[in-house]
């Protein structure tokens, strides 16, 4: 299983948000660039950006300083936050980005992801983001008419090969992970999930690995001290 240890940007900083509320936001680094070479020193080989000011507007405010670590780290990048266009994503791509993340414009427009061009799907993930078993768009601020396992399967059937599932309840709670959400997930569909949400100890990560995750993504866990990246990323493998 891959660790991905996360990078949540706001106006240019490292920051965090409780449960998905942008009135609960708590800034832990003005440099995002050596928190991410950080990662990178304890063992990281890919890293999980989110512009969440471009989650809100539906542009890539933060693209200049997201193309910047991948730069200098030359970590496996994955963006999400604010993709919502073909250009958005050959953007992205054509400047070394890994995999872009597609979230609302995955669920809003029911011919995007049919409308790509099929080179693109091994580069493209989609973030579920879920409150109370529905799928939420717009920066988590709104709630569509998919349950979570029905848009998963929608989006299976579509190319899409990688999911990235967060349950909005558990994001920055440090309440540990929905288990019962990933085994549901992974019983149901024949994709690769990357955990997100609530990763907050250890023996998350191990609970994940042995579920045959694809991958788990770290956030407020590492930034107040719950979680030793190394070990993580050991314990992952």
């Amino acid at each position: 299983m891959i660790i991905f240890p996360a990078i949540d940007l706001m106006s240019g900083e490292a920051v965090r948000l409780y449960k998905g509320d942008f009135a609960q936001k708590t800034v832990y680094s003005s440099d995002p660039l050596a928190v991410a070479q950080e990662f990178k020193k304890k063992g990281a080989t890919h890293i999980h950006l989110v512009d969440l000011d471009g989650a809100l507007s539906g542009r890539s405010e933060n693209f200049d300083l997201i193309c910047r670590i991948k730069k200098v780290t030359g970590l496996f990048t994955e963006v999400g936050g604010g993709i919502r266009t073909l250009e958005a994503i050959e953007r992205y791509l054509s400047r070394g980005i890994d995999r872009v993340i597609l979230g609302t414009a995955a669920v809003t427009d029911p011919d995007f992801i049919p409308s790509l061009p099929k080179s693109y799907l091994d580069k493209v993930a989609v973030g579920v983001d879920v409150r109370d078993g529905q799928v939420a768009i717009k920066g988590w601020t709104e709630r569509s008419a998919y349950t979570l396992i029905d848009f998963c399967r929608k989006m299976q059937a579509q190319g899409i090969g990688t999911i990235i599932c967060t349950d909005i309840s558990r994001d920055g709670a440090m309440a540990g992970t929905n288990h019962d959400l990933y085994r549901t997930l992974s019983e149901s569909t024949q994709m690769k999930i990357i955990a997100s949400g609530g990763v907050s100890s250890v023996e998350d990560v191990r609970r994940l690995r042995e579920r045959e995750l694809y991958g788990a993504i770290i956030g407020k866990a590492y930034y107040v001290g719950a979680i030793d990246l190394s070990e993580a990323i050991e314990v992952a493998r």
